[in-house]
C-alpha cells in the first residue's frame, strides 16, 4: 500500500517536472524569436552576399548557393553575380526586419520559406 502511494507521488512529481520543463522550453523559444529575426536581418544587410543569414536560419543549401554565387560566379562575371547576391541579401534583410516577430517566426522558422 505504501509503495503504491510512493509510485503515485513519483508519477505526479515527474509530470509536474515535465510540465515545468515544457513551460520553460516554450518561454525560451518565444524569447529567441526576436533574437533570430534581429541577427538574421542585420547579417543579411551587412554580409548578405555570403549567405550567413541563411545559415543562421538553418537554410544551409541556400547559404551555400549565395556563397558560391558571390565567390565563384562573382569572379567569373567580374562582380556582376556577386552584386546580385548582395542585393538579394539587402532585400532579405529589410524584409526580415520589417516583419513582426510572430510573422517572421511563422514564415522563416516554422514554415521554412527559404527565399524572400
Amino acid at each position: 500500500m505504501e509503495e503504491n502511494k510512493n509510485s503515485e507521488n513519483l508519477g505526479d512529481e515527474a509530470k509536474k517536472t515535465a510540465d515545468e520543463f515544457k513551460e520553460s522550453w516554450n518561454k525560451s523559444i518565444n524569447e529567441n524569436k526576436e533574437n533570430k529575426k534581429l541577427i538574421a536581418g542585420i547579417l543579411a544587410i551587412v554580409l548578405g552576399g555570403f549567405g550567413i543569414h541563411k545559415f543562421i536560419l538553418g537554410y544551409n543549401k541556400e547559404g551555400i548557393i549565395l556563397l558560391v554565387v558571390t565567390i565563384v560566379l562573382g569572379i567569373i562575371t567580374c562582380g556582376v553575380a556577386a552584386s546580385a547576391a548582395w542585393i538579394v541579401g539587402l532585400i532579405e534583410g529589410i524584409i526580415y526586419l520589417t516583419k513582426s516577430d510572430e510573422e517572421f517566426f511563422e514564415t522563416y522558422q516554422a514554415n521554412k520559406k527559404p527565399w524572400f
